[in-house]
């Protein structure tokens, strides 16, 4: 009997940790969420903060083939201090310390505590290709965004504009905890109010408040019925 793919979910968050340690432990339980319904995990190829967090803890739950990092040639080099600062568990600050690899491959890090890695020419190539292992995995694959800071909340807006203009049709959920996205989604609720978002589009970005939260909401997502259902060839 041929299993049904499993489900597919680009993880958005942070590569440091924040202030708060419930952002970590948020991370951490969305882990093991993902882990209990067999759901492979999509992110930035991080090793500290959020990122690495989310990633190793699910490597250690379901194994390195559960997770996929992709990231960009240029933040794969990086200065061996960062690399012990990551081996010590210590915090290091923004990019820079995103992911810490000895030997580079023309196409790929060896599979790590981190899962395995695809190291791609740019960013734009980085989200396509996210994009990509999303929307060929099962019923439930979708985007999540945890806290972090311009490019997290870049990269679950897009998402949330490729689901309104047709692009894709899965979920896109930002786990809110402490409330940590509310001025975004006070800002949606603003421009429905305002229309410059149709009510029905306003919908499209979902809200869950906790880590178990996460994955009924992607499995219950239901589409916009004022998408724009535009032919956009390959995509």
């Amino acid at each position: 009997m041929i299993q049904d793919k499993p489900a597919v979910v680009c993880v958005f968050c942070g590569s440091t940790a924040g202030k708060d340690p419930v952002h970590i432990e948020a991370a951490r339980t969305l882990a093991y969420e993902f882990h209990k319904n067999n759901v492979q995990l999509v992110y930035g190829g991080g090793a500290t903060g959020l990122m690495g967090e989310i990633a190793k803890t699910l490597v250690s739950l379901s194994g390195p083939e559960a997770v996929h990092g992709i990231i960009p040639k240029a933040l794969v080099k990086i200065a061996t201090k960062s690399a012990n600062n990551v081996s010590n568990g210590s915090s290091s600050e923004g990019k820079a310390a995103e992911r810490v690899v000895s030997d580079i491959e023309s196409d790929g890090i060896p599979e790590s505590e981190y899962g395995m890695t695809t190291i791609v020419p740019d960013m734009h190539t980085r989200k396509r290709l996210m994009a990509t292992k999303v929307l060929e995995g099962g019923p439930g694959s979708g985007f999540v965004s945890l806290a972090g800071g311009f490019g997290t909340i870049e990269e679950v807006m897009e998402m949330t504009t490729w689901n309104q203009l047709g692009i894709h049709r899965v979920g896109v959920v930002l786990l809110n905890v402490n409330g940590y996205w509310d001025g975004l989604l006070s800002w949606v609720r603003n421009a429905v109010s305002e229309g410059f978002i149709t009510r029905e589009n306003g919908a499209i970005l979902a809200e869950a408040r906790d880590a178990t939260e996460v994955w009924p909401k992607l499995l219950a997502y239901q589409c916009s019925s004022d998408r724009m259902l535009l032919n956009w060839g390959e995509e």
